[in-house]
């Protein structure tokens, strides 16, 4: 596995909805090797274990590496916290990443929540190929919807109390999609249920499906088993780690 580790100069910070923000980070170390789907580790003043975090973004020509998070306890509290000007001390890139290949003529992203950010990088690489579904629980919650925008991605967003968008879940226009357009292959990541329902929908369709796993990571890097999970290989149920392993997996190879 290939990593690196220091503390980088915050070159931008914004509050991109409530309790989510945006942070860019001058590590050209750190882009020069990461890729879309995997993620940061990230250490909070005070607290031993580190907050793991997807990456939204790699300016590979500026260096610069953007994660956009949602505060959901003490450390991600304290990591908000941080200004331009300061230092963040990471890991990174950590993890397993997504697929991308260039031919494909079509492809659907899926983000739920804040299992968005990971799909902006995949979004930028695809440009007007892609369609973008984007799911949240109302539209206070929203985030990133002109970044998409600016890749020339359509983009679907949806609201669960219909307050933005499409009333409904994501899962909806995905099947309309696939029925009238299909596609190369799905990506996906946000919650478990709708991740489950995601593959479901396209093993349906037979159609290539990648899904990006949220679990509590503790080492980041495969030597705890605190993110553990149950995985089909080769006929056989075994246990992967959402960090090492993933945290993007072959929606077929996941055991829900």
């Amino acid at each position: 596995m290939n990593f690196v580790q220091g503390k980088f100069f915050i070159t931008e910070k914004t509050a991109v909805a409530k309790q989510i923000y945006s942070f860019r980070i001058e590590c050209p170390e750190v882009v020069k090797i990461a890729c879309a789907g995997q993620f940061v580790h990230i250490k909070a003043d005070g607290f031993l274990l580190r907050r793991p975090i997807s990456i939204c973004g790699l300016d590979r020509e500026k260096g610069l590496l953007r994660i956009v998070f949602e505060v959901r306890g003490k450390g991600t509290d304290k990591l908000s916290q941080l200004n331009k000007g300061d230092f963040m001390d990471i890991i990174a890139p950590l993890g397993h990443g997504f697929t991308v290949n260039r031919d494909y003529k079509k492809v659907v992203l899926i983000g739920g929540g804040i299992g968005t950010p990971p799909m902006l990088p995949l979004a930028e690489i695809y440009g007007d190929r892609a369609t973008v579904i984007t799911g949240f629980r109302n539209s206070g919650a929203v985030i990133l919807q002109e970044d998409f925008g600016k890749t020339g991605a359509e983009t679907v967003l949806c609201t669960d109390d219909g307050s933005a968008g499409v009333h409904g879940f994501v899962t909806e226009p995905l099947a309309e999609i696939l029925k009238k357009n299909g596609a190369d292959m799905v990506y996906a990541c946000g919650p478990a249920p709708m991740l489950k329902k995601v593959s479901e929908i396209c093993r349906e369709k037979n159609i290539p499906c990648e899904i990006s796993l949220e679990e509590r990571m503790a080492c980041g890097v495969g030597a705890c088993l605190g993110c553990a999970c149950r995985i089909k290989k080769n006929g056989e149920e075994v246990f992967a780690h959402v960090c090492k392993d993933g945290p993007v997996f072959n929606a077929e190879e996941v055991l829900w």
